[in-house]
């Protein structure tokens, strides 16, 4: 078992650090803190640049303890909260598949911490070589989940949406 969680740990957590050195550094085709800033300027994200580091580095920071398997629930709580604004944002209303930009990919990045949040990280973690896996138990989990999505609500609070381009609609 603790080969899987290793596996899923360092797929989930990996890729999603990758997610973030594209927005802070434009690396593997990302468009950096200026690009990814624009975007988010768009999505009603101000001030964008801002945004792009934040997001940069909580994608960064949370695939890294999700891959190392450091402070248990913390790392998956941290990507879910992105995947929930990232499905609101970037998905909501592409329906469910990836193809069609949809609600997909976020969805599997939640299941997938959600399930390494209740798992623990496994024998093969620094949580289990510093001695922390006695820290995270269920209800910390649960804590840390709700933290994130609350982060999730306050993130998605202070975007201003967009309003409708007038001359589009005339």
């Amino acid at each position: 078992m603790s080969l899987g969680i290793l596996i899923a740990r360092l797929v989930l957590g990996l890729a999603m650090a990758a997610h973030g050195t594209q927005k802070l550094f434009g690396w593997f085709g990302g468009y950096g803190p200026q690009g990814t800033g624009g975007y988010l300027e768009s999505q009603g994200f101000r001030p964008g640049v801002l945004f792009a580091w934040a997001l940069g580095l909580g994608e960064v920071g949370s695939g890294l303890l999700t891959a190392l398997g450091l402070l248990g629930p913390v790392g998956p709580a941290l990507l879910i909260s992105i995947m929930v604004v990232a499905a609101v944002v970037g998905h909501a209303g592409k329906g469910f598949f990836a193809t069609g930009g949809g609600y997909e990919l976020p969805v599997i990045y939640s299941a997938g911490a959600l399930a390494l949040a209740f798992s623990g990280a496994g024998a093969v973690s620094l949580d289990a070589l510093l001695g922390l896996e006695r820290l995270w138990t269920p209800a910390a989990s649960w804590v840390a989940i709700a933290a994130g999505i609350v982060l999730a609500i306050v993130n998605l609070a202070v975007r201003r949406v967009p309003k409708p381009n007038a001359a589009v609609a005339a």
